[in-house]
């Protein structure tokens, strides 16, 4: 099994805001960074710089600005819920605390939210290159291996629904 994420990678449109944010705003700690011509991976030209924020576990969040190519383009077949990044909080009074940081930042944010697990707890918002992020106090209600279970019943209902058919798009007949 893999252990944990090294980083997680995308792309930025302007290096020094995107630090601001994530060390000013979210108080992530700004742990290295690597510009370059040439893509390591790929041998291309390509200027950029990559950058990375780390968090209590030794895991990152990293950025590329990538300034001689097109600006990036929204995925307009994915609706802007679908795709974030949540970060694990542990208490109400840790979520109050990120919360405030929003307020203070005057970030827009949604919640907290409630979820289908009693007790999760969501704050959603956005940094400054439009990825979506998450604040979620997870539930400490539900016993891990129950949580199992329900996930191969659930993913067994879906895989059911899908294959009869169930879905429409919204407004259609």
């Amino acid at each position: 099994m893999l252990s944990s994420f090294h980083h997680v990678a995308f792309r930025c449109n302007d290096a020094i805001e995107t630090v601001d944010f994530y060390t000013r705003v979210l108080g992530m700690k700004y742990s290295h960074a690597v510009s370059a011509d040439i893509v390591g991976s790929t041998k291309e030209y390509d200027p950029h710089i990559h950058l990375f924020f780390e968090l209590a576990d030794g895991s990152s969040l990293a950025f590329f600005e990538v300034p001689t190519r097109p600006d990036a383009i929204e995925d307009t077949n994915t609706p802007p819920w679908v795709e974030h990044v949540a970060f694990h909080v542990h208490s109400e009074e840790e979520l109050e605390a990120y919360r405030q940081r929003l307020v203070n930042a005057n970030i827009d944010y949604l919640g907290p939210v409630g979820h289908h697990d009693k007790g999760q707890k969501s704050i959603y918002f956005f940094d400054p290159n439009g990825i979506r992020l998450e604040f979620n106090l997870p539930s400490t209600d539900i016993d891990p291996a129950e949580r199992e279970r329900h996930a191969q019943e659930v993913l067994d209902q879906w895989a059911d629904r899908k294959a009869r058919g169930d879905f429409k798009q919204r407004g259609a007949a």
